[in-house]
């Protein structure tokens, strides 16, 4: 059991399967430049760092920064209006999240994906669940993960402290951010990172499915 009153989310491979909708979107971006198409395989493997890294790991090698920058300026408003279109959460997300929030815990998402693509997702997949979304504004001075300040900032947001806190997500990233911030991280199996990356990536808490969040959180 791990006793604490705020569980804060990654949203990417986490709560959301978003994977189709970015690779719709990068790829959208790619075919405006000439560039050839990704496979879904190949986006599920870009994506973590936020969608500048997404952009520029997807373009061909070698391309130049202005080319990367452009991808990134198409992909930014065609996902802004498809970012739902073949979105979901995954199952028994939903019921986990009430459940949490019936035991009185605080709930938060913490995403390297833009932050109006946060804010808008996590409204719109879970109203009245989330006390707080925030995603990338480094134009704001605010880095991304595994920086662990968006963390710690929900955090104090939140009036909660590292040590009623538990992180969970399904990267090497989300390991990495919980670290950074002091906290235990659950790593979920059923996102964009197998169980093998992320045992080599230091996880040492499981959960396969999401109803065994709701029974390993205590307060």
């Amino acid at each position: 059991m791990l006793r604490c009153d705020t569980v804060i989310f990654d949203l990417d491979g986490t709560l959301l399967d978003t994977l189709d909708d970015l690779m719709d979107a990068t790829n959208h971006a790619l075919a405006q430049l000439g560039y050839p198409a990704r496979t879904r395989k190949e986006v599920e493997s870009f994506v973590g760092n936020g969608v500048a890294k997404l952009m520029e790991r997807a373009v061909p090698p070698g391309t130049g920064h202005a080319d990367i920058a452009r991808a990134l300026d198409i992909f930014k408003p065609y996902y802004a209006l498809h970012s739902k279109d073949k979105t979901a959460p995954y199952p028994g997300i939903l019921e986990t999240l009430r459940a949490l929030r019936a035991k009185g815990c605080r709930l938060a998402v913490v995403s390297n994906k833009f932050d109006a693509a946060v804010k808008v997702l996590a409204q719109d997949y879970f109203p009245g669940l989330m006390d707080l979304a925030a995603g990338e504004n480094e134009a704001e001075g605010v880095p991304k993960k595994p920086d662990p300040t968006m963390v710690l900032q929900t955090m104090t947001a939140l009036g909660s402290t590292p040590a009623r806190t538990v992180y969970v997500g399904d990267s090497d990233v989300d390991l990495q951010t919980a670290k950074n911030a002091g906290l235990p991280c659950i790593s979920v199996t059923w996102g964009f990172r197998s169980r093998e990356f992320l045992l080599r990536h230091g996880a040492d808490i499981f959960i396969d499915a999401p109803g065994e969040l709701a029974e390993l959180v205590e307060l």
